[in-house]
């Protein structure tokens, strides 16, 4: 006689197994009590994002995340409708509606806090809560507007400059301002207030005059090749505005520009730099700045910041044939 040694045997796994795979044939089956559905939580979109360039801190803040139509006119006024719209299926976005972007730049320079653009603010290009945003998203950010020590400006048109005031006061009570002497002069023109009722160019022109005594005993006028502050070099990027500014950022060798609105769509712009852009003032200046500034950073390998890119509007440039591509930043900054 066999004595059990109590150790499971391969035979009697197998029937145990056997066994329990046919359990459930003997058992009735019961529904299991029902786990209420959880509740949709919305769409949730980021409102800033930083990262080290040298010893700077850059922290890019969204203004807001409006869709508008377009991209046509926007970018390719000139070229007909389905074109444009051809080329945004191609790259697989919706061909009639897009998200531009308004992404001011904030850098802590470790001595001082510089804000280029300043967004739509209340009376901007998009009204709020679809933009507007910035001082909110600032505070997201751990910043409070009455840090920042100056801030620069590429240009004057409302969603680049609405954002300085708010309800009459300065948005940014201890800043100083940096902008381009020709723009300055030129926005302070009566001849701007000539332009059609609801003109980008009259609407901006009317803000600029609210803001004016604002900006009018707290403001460095910038040539090109001037420091905003040690580090932050003013860039001649024309066309856009007469004055039209790109500020060029190093620190501890590593290098970044910061261009403004030399696109206003990251792959209809560069793709097709020749493309009219409506709200270029100078059409001719304003292609000649994209190829220029375009064929530079993709020379030179230089990181970008622009205005109306995809949010967070970081990202590098290449050579694609005779025109260039948009590249997202990754992690090529991650420390």
């Amino acid at each position: 006689m066999i004595k059990s040694t109590g150790r499971p045997t391969r035979r009697s796994l197998l029937g145990a197994g056997a066994g329990l795979l046919a359990a459930p044939a003997l058992l009735p089956l019961r529904p299991a009590p029902a786990i209420a559905a959880a509740p949709m939580l919305g769409a949730v979109a980021p409102v800033f994002s930083r990262f080290r360039l040298g010893s700077f801190e850059i922290t890019a803040v969204s203004d807001g995340g409006a869709m508008v139509d377009g991209p046509w006119p926007i970018v390719g006024e000139d070229r007909p409708r389905e074109e444009v719209e051809a080329l945004m299926q191609a790259n697989l976005l919706p061909p009639r509606r897009f998200q531009p972007g308004f992404t001011p730049v904030l850098i802590n320079t470790g001595r001082e806090l510089v804000l280029i653009d300043a967004g739509n603010g209340a009376e901007g290009f998009i009204p709020r809560p679809a933009a507007g945003r910035l001082a909110d998203h600032l505070r997201s950010a751990g910043i409070a507007p009455e840090a920042i020590d100056v801030v620069a400006l590429t240009h004057c048109h409302v969603d680049h400059i609405g954002g300085l005031v708010e309800e009459g006061r300065a948005a940014f009570p201890n800043a100083r301002y940096a902008v381009g002497g020709i723009e300055f002069d030129f926005w302070r023109s009566d001849e701007r207030l000539g332009a059609p009722e609801g003109d980008n160019e009259r609407n901006s022109a009317l803000l600029f005059r609210k803001i004016l005594p604002i900006l009018a005993d707290r403001t460095t006028l910038l040539q090109p090749g001037d420091e905003v502050v040690p580090g932050i070099t003013s860039v001649a990027a024309y066309g856009h505005t007469p004055g039209h500014l790109a500020f060029h950022l190093e620190s501890d060798d590593r290098r970044l520009l910061v261009w403004g609105d030399c696109a206003h769509h990251e792959v209809a712009s560069l793709a097709h730099p020749e493309w009219s852009a409506l709200f270029d003032m100078d059409k001719q200046q304003g292609v000649a700045t994209r190829r220029r500034v375009y064929d530079m950073v993709a020379a030179e390998r230089l990181p970008v910041l622009g205005y109306h890119t995809s949010f967070p509007s970081f990202g590098f440039v290449e050579r694609a044939g005779t025109a260039y591509r948009w590249l997202p930043a990754t992690y090529q900054f991650a420390e």
